[in-house]
C-alpha cells in the first residue's frame, strides 16, 4: 500500500493545486446566511404612545385648534396639584405628539431605546422642546417603555412678515436613547429544540441551498425545506451550547441566493431596476417621437406715414416645425442576450428612461422579455 505522504501523492496533490488556481472562476455572489434569513421568534416590536411636548418657542400647537391639546396639558397639571378647570389657556409653547419606537428582541429591563417625536396638532416646530414622560404601549396594551427628553429636531423654520423658509421637517424629531425599557419580552431561545429561519426573499432554490449547506457543514440531516420561504433546523441533542451554539455556526455559512428574472419600473421617477438574469428573445426595436412644434409670432403692420387711410394692427405669423425622429434607427437584439448587451441596446437607440420603461412593456407584451415586470409608484 502506498503511504499517503509519499512524493507521487505530493506532487498529484499539487497539481491540482495549480489547476484551481489557473482554472477560471466563477463569480457568485455569497451571502452569509444571517443575511439571507429572520429566525422565528426573533424580532422586533413596535411601541406607541401619546404625549406632550413642552418649552417651545410659541412654535406649539394653538390650543384654540387643538382641543386634544388642552385637555392633555389640563389632565397633567391636575395630576401635579394644578387645577384649570374652566380656564382659558393661551399658551403656544406646548404640542400633542405621538411617541414611537422599536422594542428590538432580548432587550432586558433598564436599558435604553431610540424614541421618535412626531406633532398631532398644528405646532410650527418641535425644536427646544421636551419630552414628559410617556408610557409606550405595545400591541397588547402593557407598558414595555417610558419615553422622556430633549427632542432633537433636523428640520428647521424661519418666518418674517413677508416671506418664510422651511428646511427638512420641523414637526418630527428623535431622543437619542429617550426611552427606558420597564418590560421584557419573554422569549426563550435556549430553550427551543428545533427553529424555523423565514427567508427575507422567498426562493426555492435558495432555501434548498441553505439546507444543503447546513447538512453538509453539520453532516447530517439536520435542516430540512419546508417551502420556499423557511427551513427547519431540528437541534442534535449533543450540540454544544444548544440551539445558541447551533445558531452561531449555522448562521456564518456562506449561500449563493438565487433570485428571479425581475425588472422593477418606478414610473414616477423613472428609475428602472433590472435583475442580472433578465434575458429576451429575439426581438427589432426601433423607435421614434413624432414632436410638432407650433411657434407664433405675431407682426405688427402700420399703414404709410401721413396716409389718411389704413390702422395698425397685428398680423399673425406661425411656423410650424415637424421632428419625425428620423435620426432614430432600428435595433436588433439577439436571443438571449444578456443584460448587459440589453442595456447596450437600448441606450443605442438615444432614448430616456421613460421611453425605455414603455420598450420593455411592449417586448414584455410580445413575449420576448423573459423576466416578470413589476411596475410601482
Amino acid at each position: 500500500m502506498a503511504c499517503r505522504h509519499s512524493p507521487l501523492a505530493r506532487a498529484v496533490a499539487a497539481l491540482a493545486a495549480a489547476m484551481l488556481v489557473l482554472a477560471p472562476l466563477q463569480a457568485f455572489a455569497f451571502s452569509r446566511v444571517k443575511d439571507l434569513v429572520d429566525v422565528e421568534g426573533v424580532r422586533d416590536n413596535m411601541l406607541v404612545g401619546y404625549g406632550l411636548v413642552v418649552g417651545l418657542n410659541g412654535t406649539g400647537d394653538s390650543l384654540r385648534n387643538a382641543p386634544f391639546t388642552q385637555l392633555s396639558l389640563q389632565t397633567m397639571l391636575e395630576r401635579l396639584g394644578v387645577n384649570t378647570r374652566g380656564e382659558t389657556m393661551q399658551t403656544k409653547n406646548t404640542a400633542a405628539v405621538m411617541v414611537t419606537a422599536n422594542l428590538p428582541a432580548f432587550s432586558a429591563q433598564g436599558s435604553h431605546i431610540d424614541v421618535t417625536v412626531s406633532a398631532v396638532g398644528d405646532a410650527k416646530s418641535l425644536q427646544g422642546g421636551t419630552l414628559l414622560v410617556t408610557p409606550l404601549f405595545g400591541a397588547d396594551g402593557n407598558i414595555y417603555a417610558l419615553g422622556q427628553g430633549s427632542v432633537s429636531v433636523g428640520g428647521f423654520t424661519a418666518q418674517g412678515q413677508g416671506a418664510s423658509v422651511t428646511r427638512g421637517v420641523p414637526t418630527a424629531g428623535r431622543i437619542a436613547n429617550g426611552a427606558i425599557i420597564e418590560r421584557e419580552v419573554g422569549y426563550k431561545l435556549a430553550d427551543q429544540n428545533s427553529l424555523r429561519l423565514s427567508l427575507r426573499n422567498p426562493d426555492l432554490t435558495t432555501a434548498t441551498r441553505i439546507a444543503s449547506a447546513v447538512n453538509h457543514y453539520l453532516g447530517g440531516m439536520i435542516a430540512t425545506t419546508d417551502d420556499p420561504a423557511t427551513v427547519k433546523l431540528v437541534v442534535p441533542a449533543s450540540y454544544p451550547n444548544g440551539v445558541i451554539g447551533l445558531l452561531t455556526d449555522v448562521e456564518q455559512l456562506k449561500v449563493d441566493p438565487d433570485e428571479p428574472a425581475k425588472v422593477v419600473i418606478d414610473e414616477d421617477s423613472g428609475v428602472i431596476v433590472m435583475g442580472s438574469d433578465v434575458r429576451i428573445s429575439t426581438v427589432a426595436i426601433a423607435q421614434g417621437n413624432l414632436t410638432i412644434r407650433v411657434t407664433e409670432t405675431p407682426v405688427v403692420s402700420q399703414p404709410q406715414p401721413f396716409s389718411n387711410t389704413g390702422t395698425t394692427t397685428t398680423v399673425p405669423r406661425t411656423q410650424i416645425e415637424v421632428d419625425e425622429g428620423k435620426g432614430n434607427k432600428m435595433a436588433v437584439l439577439t436571443d438571449g442576450v444578456s443584460l448587459q448587451k440589453l442595456v447596450d441596446g437600448l441606450n443605442a437607440l438615444g432614448v430616456g428612461p421613460r421611453d425605455i420603461i414603455s420598450i420593455l412593456q411592449a417586448i414584455k407584451a410580445a413575449g420576448a422579455l423573459q423576466a416578470d415586470i413589476q411596475v410601482i409608484g
